[in-house]
Formats: structure tokens, C-alpha cells, sequence
């Protein structure tokens, strides 16, 4: 199984990122145009790591969005339900600690993280409200939640030019680079049906997540929210 459809079973979301665990990041580079290493930078910047601090990256993937909490000192648990994805990172990065986790059931005791983020993964899960409320328990009082996502341009004609591209250009682009292009266009689906800005930040908030706001990159293509969890009564 390399194609997931929208209803997103866990075990077909899976398999398709197992699929393309080998080429995934080279993948990455080349369709988003070299945007997504800006989009990690504005994510590290958000999250403010320090030295000392339990950061939870959700959907981490091969582990390359974790290097940098990791490189400012924070200790970094890379999460991610594709085995295929973890194994592709431990073999890179040997040191991380990978751990197998679904967003919907997390492996770790409450109020554990003082910083829990995910790029480009909550949209792939079964189950967002859950997996909103199951960071917000692993997150201690006080602590931060930073979500990266694919969104909505904000200014019309852009984003007409934008679904184009997702619909047609980035499938036959996929296919010449990725280790399975089919998983691609699933991707692009999955990126169209996806809430916009305003709609994620309410699906914060009713998680439980406090002071709940958003900023737009490259023209809304991408959003980062970013939300507070309740201090402790």
C-alpha cells in the first residue's frame, strides 16, 4: 500500500510513508523549491528550544526537523508512527531518540514536554481534535505547542495558482524524483481538504490550548500556530 485515502487509516498512512521514507527528504526539497528549509527555521524560531528542555516532534519523520531543538541543547524525542520513516532517521542520526507513537495514543506520561511541535503531519491524522488533546496531556503547564501546516493563501489569485500546481504540476514532479509518486497525490488531496487558518485555531482551542494564534508563510501556502497550555491551578 503506497496510496492513502482521505478517510486516513493509520496502518495505510503508515505504509505510504514507509514507501517513501528513502527519498523523502530530497523529495521535500525539490517540490516545495527549497521553501521548506525556511519553513524549519521559522518552526525552531517558534519553538525557542533552550538547553535543558523535553521537546516532543511529532511526526518527525527521518529526524530532520528535530536537529535543530537537538542542536540548541534541548533534549529531543522524535516521534513518528512509520517505522520505515524512523529507521531511515536512526540510520542517519544514531544518537536521537526515535520513538514509534500514534498521535492518537502517545507513549508518554502527562506534563512531560516543555515544548511539543509537529510539521506537516497533524492533516495525515485519523483523528485531529484526539491528537490536539493528547499533546496538550503530554505538555506540562505553562508549556508551548507549535504546529506547522500546509493552509490556505490568503490572497485569491494565488491561490487558484497554488491548487493548479498541487493538482497538476507536483504529481508528474513526483513521479521523476520520489520513490513513490502515488503517495504524492495524496498528499496534494490531503493538503486541499485540510481546515484553513482560522478553522486549525479553533480546533486548538476547543483541544484545550490557551492564547491560540497563527502566522502566514510564503503568502498562507504554509501557517505556523502556536498555542499555551493552562498554567496549574
Amino acid at each position: 500500500m503506497t496510496r492513502a485515502t482521505l478517510d486516513k487509516q493509520p496502518s495505510e498512512v503508515a505504509a505510504m510513508f514507509d514507501a517513501v521514507a528513502a527519498k523523502y527528504d530530497l523529495t521535500n526539497d525539490v517540490l516545495a523549491l527549497g521553501q521548506n528549509r525556511r519553513w524549519r527555521k521559522a518552526v525552531a524560531r517558534a519553538v525557542d528550544a533552550r538547553p535543558g528542555e523535553r521537546v516532543l516532534d511529532l511526526a518527525a519523520g527521518t529526524g530532520t526537523s528535530s536537529l535543530p531543538f537537538a542542536a540548541a541543547g534541548a533534549y529531543t524525542v522524535p516521534c513518528d508512527f512509520s517505522i520505515g520513516m524512523l529507521n531511515e532517521g536512526k540510520g542517519r542520526e544514531p544518537w536521537l531518540p526515535f520513538t514509534a507513537g500514534d498521535a492518537t495514543r502517545l507513549p508518554f506520561q502527562n506534563d512531560v514536554f516543555d515544548k511539543v511541535t509537529i510539521s506537516f503531519g497533524l492533516r495525515n491524522v485519523q483523528d485531529t481534535d484526539t491528537a490536539l488533546r493528547e499533546l496538550l496531556r503530554v505538555t506540562r503547564p505553562g508549556g508551548r505547542v507549535v504546529v506547522c501546516e500546509f493552509s490556505h493563501p490568503t490572497w485569491q489569485p494565488f491561490r487558484t495558482l497554488y491548487t493548479e500546481y498541487l493538482m497538476r504540476g507536483l504529481p508528474p514532479v513526483a513521479e521523476k524524483v520520489s520513490s513513490s509518486p502515488d503517495a504524492y497525490v495524496y498528499l496534494a488531496e490531503s493538503i486541499r481538504a485540510w481546515p484553513d487558518q482560522p478553522a486549525l485555531a479553533a480546533l486548538l482551542q476547543k483541544a484545550g490550548w490557551q492564547r491560540v494564534a497563527w502566522r502566514d508563510l510564503t503568502g498562507g501556502i504554509v501557517a505556523l500556530h502556536r498555542g499555551t497550555k493552562p498554567a496549574a491551578a
